[in-house]
Parts: C-alpha cells; sequence; structure tokens
C-alpha cells in the first residue's frame, strides 16, 4: 500500500457517506477557444452535494459535480429523458468528487429522468477513480435547479449577440439576460414567472 492509498482509507470515506444534500444546480455553457481549434459547443454541468462528513474535528460537504457533458437535448426545458454516458477521462465530459480536493473519475452514466419547469431529477454513477478516492462507484440521485446558461464566446459582449449565438445551439425561449456574473461569461437565467 503506497501513501495515497494510506491517506484514503484513513479518511475512510465509505459509499455510506454520500448522502444527498439540498442545493444541487445544473446549467448550460457555450463556449469556444478558437486559439486551440474548438469551435462553440454547448454542454452542461451537474452538481449533487452530499451531507457534511466529519473525520477528526475535521467537516466537509463533498459533492459530485459532471461537466462539459454534451446532451442533444433542444432546449433547457427539455432535457428529461436523456441518458448520457462518457467512457473516460474528458472525453468529451469530466466528473469528480469533492472531498478536500477534486478527484476525477473515468465513466460517467448520467440518466436525466424527470424535470418540472427549473428543477431537473438527474441520477449519475461515476466510477474509475483514477485520484484513488477510495469509494467506487459514486452514486447521486437528486433534484438539481437550474441556475442558467453562461455564454462565453470570442469577441462576444453583447447580451442580443450571445442571445443571438445561443439560439444557434439551444432554443433559449424563457431566458433573459442577467447582469452581474463574474468573469467573461454572459448569464441567461430563467424569467421569473
Amino acid at each position: 500500500m503506497d501513501d495515497d492509498d494510506r491517506d484514503a482509507a484513513a479518511d475512510g470515506l465509505s459509499a455510506d457517506d454520500f448522502v444527498p444534500a439540498e442545493g444541487g444546480t445544473w446549467h448550460g455553457l457555450l463556449f469556444a477557444n478558437p486559439v486551440v481549434g474548438l469551435p462553440p459547443q454547448l454542454t452542461w454541468s451537474f452538481t449533487f452535494p452530499f451531507r457534511d462528513v466529519v473525520r477528526d474535528g475535521d467537516e466537509t460537504a463533498p459533492a459530485l459535480t459532471v461537466e462539459w457533458l454534451p446532451v442533444p437535448a433542444t432546449g433547457w426545458r427539455h432535457l428529461a429523458g436523456h441518458h448520457v454516458t462518457c467512457d473516460s477521462f474528458a472525453e468529451p465530459a469530466e466528473a469528480s468528487v469533492y472531498h478536500h480536493i477534486h478527484h476525477r473519475f473515468d465513466r460517467i452514466d448520467l440518466r436525466l429522468a424527470e424535470q418540472d419547469g427549473h428543477r431537473l431529477r438527474a441520477v449519475a454513477t461515476v466510477a474509475g477513480d483514477i485520484d484513488r478516492l477510495g469509494v467506487d462507484p459514486v452514486r447521486a440521485d437528486a433534484w438539481l435547479t437550474f441556475t442558467g446558461i453562461l455564454v462565453q464566446l470570442p469577441q462576444v459582449s453583447d447580451p442580443a449577440v450571445a442571445l443571438d449565438r445561443l439560439a444557434a445551439h439551444t432554443d433559449p425561449t424563457g431566458l433573459t439576460f442577467r447582469p452581474g456574473h463574474p468573469g467573461a461569461a454572459l448569464r441567461f437565467a430563467a424569467a421569473p414567472d
């Protein structure tokens, strides 16, 4: 057993420590990087928080994140019913469990089970513990809240242009620009009911 294995064993995490907590979210990202030849692509991210884990007086809130996942949906209101898998880390999606640091996982199985307006029930299983978290697989089943779609495209800073570019990738019906997002991205969130 090497030092990394001893650290994971000492932490004592088990599948029982991954108890769902409130506050999960999902969002989209329309992104391009012409420097590396990446054309505009809409991907989705899903974050599943778990209840705090206490070990030796140290308290952490683990979370599972699945990001950069392309979902062939016609719009943010139509994700339910899709089932997406990924067999290798960053090919194209990334999954990690945060527990003190990010622990990467190779494989993703994500089922978008049902949707109720801004809420989406997602069921995820990640496996292939790359960074030796010590729990494999990790599963999550939770209702997640939609926080919007970020548009981060080169030379696009006008919300009207960003919304037009977004419409080329998904149905933006029901979205409105929300100023004040930190960074270069423009944020479009669900319009108030």
